[in-house]
């Protein structure tokens, strides 16, 4: 297989700094080493490979912003390339990791005691201890304010009752960030050990798309939590600063496997013959090719000044809005496009875009549609909620 090479048409590299290329070519010869060679059976199989967990933590992958506790504490720009690497591999991988990252270290850092930051990050940091999100319901996601788990005070405790659905990581996690409404209807997060009586999950087994990752629902009945166990944040403020960090993740981690699918096409439609010749010679051709190294031109420009204003703590939610919104569209478009170059090989496992198509069909659903994505912008130019 042909060496990948990231495109990088308006020398995009030189806008990185030596140790941001640094952080980038470590994790991107950690997939093509020890991911890519096995991953589509991985996904064949509907299985995560568990047993590479604490090597990502050896990387550093996990909670890579986070300052201390075993965390890298890189830039906000570095860990977009690390997404972007892991999602060239597999949506799956970068799920794994923004998951655990974004979705459950970053509460607990940001909202946690200084005991709950002892007990879980350093383990989580390596590894150790996989943690899932649980924000999203059956009847409840787009708009996660109508959420009915609820968490009843009771002494000490919280009795949580509800489930949440679609939560990835949660078949093999051993703490959950779990989201409900307490007695006065106000939101809050609770940090869940999976070995609590009332909490069971069931694994969500058949689907078309994300198959190399964990996906369930999480089950509460009369689950007590001790109240220690609580985040110190009220109402959609908590859940949406961690949907925020993941969002920003995803608007690089999509870049990753749209690459992948372009390298894939390119690379098919040079070797490809037909009519005497390669395929890459037709025109139709090459206006595919050229509109898709132009869509992760944007992408990649997008994604980096969302990066620099986020190291800066400047990036607006709505500026993350529109980097996963038009990323991940954009990368669904050329999954789709490369799939088409490729022809009848586009849906076999000897090649990875057709995988990749399927995964972004969920990545452009979860963390907000893109459809959800879009209004959150027009409220914003507008001044006007258009959710209701």
């Amino acid at each position: 297989m042909k060496k990948f090479e990231s495109p990088n048409f308006l020398n995009t590299d030189s806008l990185f700094t030596e140790d941001e290329l640094m952080v980038r070519n470590l994790i991107r010869d950690f997939v093509t080493r020890e991911i890519l060679p096995s991953i589509g059976e991985q996904y064949d199989k509907g299985h995560f490979p568990t047993e590479i967990i604490p090597r990502l933590g050896e990387l550093g992958t996990l909670g890579a912003t986070i300052q201390g506790h075993g965390c890298a504490g890189i830039n906000y720009t570095s860990y977009g390339l690390i997404m972007q690497e892991l999602e060239r591999g597999d949506s799956g991988l970068r799920s794994f990791v923004s998951v655990q990252g974004a979705l459950c270290m970053h509460p607990i850092d940001a909202f946690g005691t200084e005991e709950h930051k002892k007990k879980y990050l350093p383990k989580m940091a390596k590894g150790e201890l996989v943690g899932c999100f649980g924000l999203t319901e059956p009847d409840f996601g787009s708009n996660p304010g109508g959420m009915i788990t609820r968490a009843r005070k009771d002494g000490n405790s919280y009795i949580l009752n509800g489930s949440k659905m679609w939560i990835t990581n949660g078949g093999f996690a051993g703490v959950a960030i779990v989201w409900a409404k307490d007695d006065e209807g106000e939101i809050r997060g609770f940090i869940v050990d999976r070995d609590l009586p009332g909490f069971t999950v069931r694994n969500i087994e058949k689907k078309f798309s994300l198959k190399a990752s964990v996906t369930s629902e999480l089950i509460f009945e009369d689950c007590r939590v001790p109240a220690s166990q609580m985040l110190n944040v009220k109402g959609l403020k908590g859940p949406f600063s961690c949907l925020n960090h993941a969002r920003f993740g995803i608007s690089w981690g999509v870049l990753g496997a749209a690459m992948a699918c372009y390298d894939e096409a390119l690379n098919y439609a040079q070797t490809r013959i037909q009519f005497d010749k390669p395929i890459a010679s037709f025109q139709l051709i090459q206006a595919k090719l050229v509109h898709m190294l132009t869509e992760i031109t944007k992408g990649q420009l997008l994604a980096l000044q969302v990066g620099r204003l986020k190291d800066k703590g400047e990036a607006q939610p709505v500026h993350i809005s529109m980097a996963k919104m038009n990323n991940v569209s954009k990368a669904l478009e050329i999954a789709r496009m490369a799939r088409d170059i490729l022809g009848a090989s586009g849906i076999t496992y000897e090649y990875q875009t057709g995988r990749h198509m399927l995964n972004l069909e969920s990545v452009n659903t979860y963390e907000g549609t893109e459809d959800i994505h879009r209004l959150i912008i027009g409220q914003h130019i507008t001044g006007i909620p258009a959710f209701r």
